[in-house]
């Protein structure tokens, strides 16, 4: 395993999956200047509870949105990952935001045609595809953006657009600076982060390369929790590894009493990876060291990250652009090619073909 090979790297990575995760803070800052140069959405005057559906590399973009504006955001935000929507989504008073990178979802397009059926305010947000269709055709304000990649690819999208229809809806305040910000210390941190840094200077590569043979767990709190669900996703998607994810403080609540058994598999083929950020509450910073310590007092392989940046938007996106490197360098360990998902593609042609 040489992941300083970079002709081996680019003979894996066949679609160029590296690029996209190199082109990331940039997607970021286009996302933000396009959402304010597309259709009017409205205003949410009267709206009293917003669901975004979604699913997959969408979903992702709400969580970390819903996330990021909880201490400042005075509407309730809700992620929905199924078909239809919950019973209480009725009328002007519910926002549903139809998620859908393809705009091909079955699951979202279900969302979305409940969401009329049921008289709410409805905005979608897509590539194209089917979405764009229904949306047109009922009148529905559409944001419309480019991307040809994956849906995991696309969050920069995903959130960077949804961030901006909540400021022009008036729902909070403005966050160009705090974008600003966030792209800026993604680039810094970027630095040492490229494929032709060598491993021994290369932090994504060295964390990459000791959770190979490893199922990984992901701990991540507050702004950090959709971004432990993120490294996560990414680890199965890249590298078609194991991984699972759980919520400080929540887990501290149960998952902490399962460090015993069965005692062969945990310590030789584990790795739990805690997620810290400089506005992490701080007793969540406190249980974070905490709950790694009973980690590695049980024998347990742990190790952590600490978010850059001044802001918490920057030290979210600083936590996910490390953690696609992660995921990108354990997929050239594997030998995998990170962009294809050929068991999710084959599970879509077989649903499909029912219908």
């Amino acid at each position: 395993m040489n992941l300083d090979d970079l002709s081996n790297i680019e003979q894996i990575d066949k679609q160029n999956m590296l690029g996209e995760i190199e082109g990331l803070p940039d997607q970021l800052a286009g996302a933000w200047a396009l959402g304010q140069s597309l259709p009017e959405p409205g205003s949410a005057h009267g709206v009293r509870q917003i669901i975004i559906a979604g699913m997959g590399g969408s979903a992702i973009g709400a969580d970390l949105l819903a996330a990021y504006v909880a201490p400042f955001c005075s509407v309730p935000v809700v992620i929905h990952r199924d078909y239809g929507l919950p019973a209480w989504a009725h009328g002007q008073e519910t926002l549903v935001i139809a998620s859908s990178h393809s705009g091909n979802t079955e699951e979202t397009l279900d969302s979305f045609d409940t969401a009329l059926k049921n008289g709410c305010r409805v905005v979608a947000v897509c590539t194209g595809g089917e979405l764009k269709q229904r949306a047109e055709q009922r009148g529905v304000v559409c944001w419309q953006f480019p991307h040809k990649g994956q849906p995991r690819a696309a969050v920069g999208f995903s959130f960077g657009l949804l961030l901006r229809l909540f400021c022009r809806l008036g729902l909070i305040p403005d966050q160009s600076a705090e974008v600003e910000s966030a792209v800026t210390e993604m680039k810094k941190q970027q630095a040492s982060l490229a494929a032709s840094v060598p491993a021994v200077h290369n932090p994504a590569k060295r964390y990459g390369g000791q959770l190979v043979g490893r199922w990984v767990t992901v701990y991540g709190a507050g702004i950090l929790a959709p971004v432990a669900r993120r490294w996560k996703s990414q680890i199965n998607e890249l590298a078609k590894a194991g991984a699972n994810f759980e919520f400080l403080p929540e887990a501290d609540h149960n998952a902490f009493a399962a460090l015993v058994n069965p005692s062969d598999l945990l310590m030789p083929r584990t790795m739990t990876m805690f997620l810290r950020c400089a506005s992490d509450h701080p007793r969540n910073r406190l249980r974070t060291d905490i709950t790694r310590q009973g980690f590695m007092l049980e024998g347990l392989n742990t190790d952590g990250y600490e978010a850059k940046g001044e802001t918490p938007l920057a030290q979210m996106w600083t936590a996910i652009h490390f953690g696609d490197y992660l995921a990108f360098y354990l997929a050239i360990a594997y030998q995998v090619d990170p962009t294809p998902v050929d068991a999710l593609q084959g599970l879509k042609a077989a649903l499909k073909r029912t219908q």
